[in-house]
């Protein structure tokens, strides 16, 4: 397997992370290492296995350590397309204290803060409804385990292919990370990057307009 590299520089490389593919270690790294014939790529933020799309590496410490910071002060905007089992509405915030139980791989909503608990927050636009599911696309405010799975599926809207939290059995999980905003870790240039989600089912079910919704 070779990554879908669609930027690179000394400093990053911007590349389509397939579904089913590990983030981290023992996944996109060394299949860039390899593709690229590095010594080092450094993975400075994650994407669930069954999640594809977008995503950003760095070649050096330097810029894993810039990025790395950049995400931790909210520098990095991501942006996700996902398919709801449901009528979403037209758009709205969502805030939660979410709960990652690790033994378990999974997040839970709670009601009250305790230790291991984390405040959640996305905005979503509604972009298009057909029988019975909707197309949002999300913006993260916050980066937390499964946060936009679980988000959703509290409020009975669970993710297409998520039967971990309750959605309609399908072939693959529909979330695909969409965009990418973010400062060069060495020249502070700021860089945007989209990408569509594959043309297949279920995002071919819904309208898209030169490949985006």
């Amino acid at each position: 397997m070779e990554a879908n590299i669609l930027y690179q520089d000394r400093q990053l490389v911007l590349c389509i992370k397939p579904a089913g593919v590990l983030s981290e270690e023992g996944g996109m790294p060394g299949l860039l290492r390899a593709q690229l014939g590095l010594q080092e790529v450094f993975c400075v933020h994650r994407l669930d296995r069954a999640v594809g799309g977008l995503m950003v590496y760095a070649k050096t410490g330097t810029a894993a350590a810039a990025l790395s910071r950049q995400i931790a002060e909210g520098g990095m905007d991501k942006r996700y397309l996902a398919v709801c089992c449901g009528e979403a509405p037209e758009a709205g915030e969502l805030r939660d204290l979410l709960y990652h139980d690790a033994a378990k791989n999974k997040s839970y909503v709670v009601t009250r803060q305790r230790r291991g608990v984390r405040e959640a927050a996305l905005r979503f636009e509604t972009l298009d409804r057909r029988e019975g599911r909707s197309l949002v696309r999300v913006e993260l405010l916050t980066g937390r385990s499964h946060q936009i799975r679980v988000q959703f599926a509290s409020r009975k809207l669970p993710l297409l292919g998520d039967r971990r939290y309750g959605g309609d059995p399908a072939p693959a999980l529909a979330l695909w990370s969409e965009a990418l905003r973010f400062s060069h870790p060495e020249s502070g240039e700021k860089l945007a990057f989209s990408a569509p989600p594959p043309a297949e089912a279920p995002w071919t079910q819904f309208e898209m307009k030169n490949g985006q919704p």
